[in-house]
């Protein structure tokens, strides 16, 4: 039998995903999108870099929301207390 740690931790997962692309959507129609530089405990958040602010917006007939503005900023801290989703992009 192989001996299985704890789960890993939202952070652990979000460790891993350092150097990648994604969104923090804080509210259902506003977010961020950048490149994940940095994973925090205290205060717990995440850093992006490259980062831009996005504009969502979802209708009846296209109820998956969709980006309809971006606007840049260079680096951003997101208190992970504030945050509804995180989505890791691929790249394609």
């Amino acid at each position: 039998m192989s001996k299985a740690g704890p789960p890993p931790t939202v952070f652990h997962i979000l460790e891993r995903n350092i150097g990648r692309r994604m969104v923090a959507i804080l509210d259902p129609s506003y977010g961020f999108e950048g490149t994940l530089a940095a994973v925090t405990l205290e205060p717990p958040g995440i850093w992006l870099s490259d980062a831009e602010i996005v504009t969502l917006r979802s209708t009846i007939a296209q109820p998956v929301p969709q980006v309809v503005s971006r606007e840049h900023r260079s680096e951003v801290f997101i208190n992970l207390s504030s945050v509804q989703r995180i989505e890791v992009l691929h790249e394609s």
